[in-house]
């Protein structure tokens, strides 16, 4: 189903620490905070919904597939943003010392769906992928 209109998207996470990962979405992601319980948090990321939800540690290591060369993440979640929004963001995460899983860089260079594209984990353990398209048209192109 394709639809000219954009619509949130809500995503529920698990943490096994609530405090932690509340400290970095709202400080270091800089998401406004929203309705809470001693058990979740929601949080306004680029205007999306994410919850984070308290589930206790586990041991399971996250899955990589390659993409263009490099080991990306699987589960992983995030945004596309309009490209100054992700140039600015970049920077500041770099600035506040954020260990990238894959740094910024330039995905498909020249190719179909070119894209600024990073990274990196939650306090959790849980891998978030943000991403631009300077041609936002060629998001869905083959």
């Amino acid at each position: 189903m394709s639809s000219p209109k954009m619509y949130p998207f809500h995503i529920a996470i698990p943490v096994h620490n609530l405090d932690e990962c509340r400290t970095f979405y709202r400080d270091i992601l800089n998401c406004e905070e929203g309705r809470s319980s001693d058990y979740w948090v929601d949080f306004s990321l680029f205007g999306h919904q994410l919850v984070i939800h308290f589930k206790p540690k586990s041991d399971e290591e996250l899955h990589s597939n390659s993409v263009d060369g490099k080991d990306v993440p699987v589960p992983h979640y995030g945004v596309v943003l309009p490209w100054n929004i992700f140039q600015d963001f970049s920077k500041d995460l770099k600035a506040k010392g954020i260990q990238f899983i894959i740094e910024p860089y330039i995905r498909f260079e020249g190719e179909v769906g070119e894209q600024a594209t990073m990274f990196f984990k939650d306090p959790a353990g849980n891998a978030l992928e943000f991403k631009a398209f300077k041609d936002i048209s060629q998001l869905f192109a083959k």
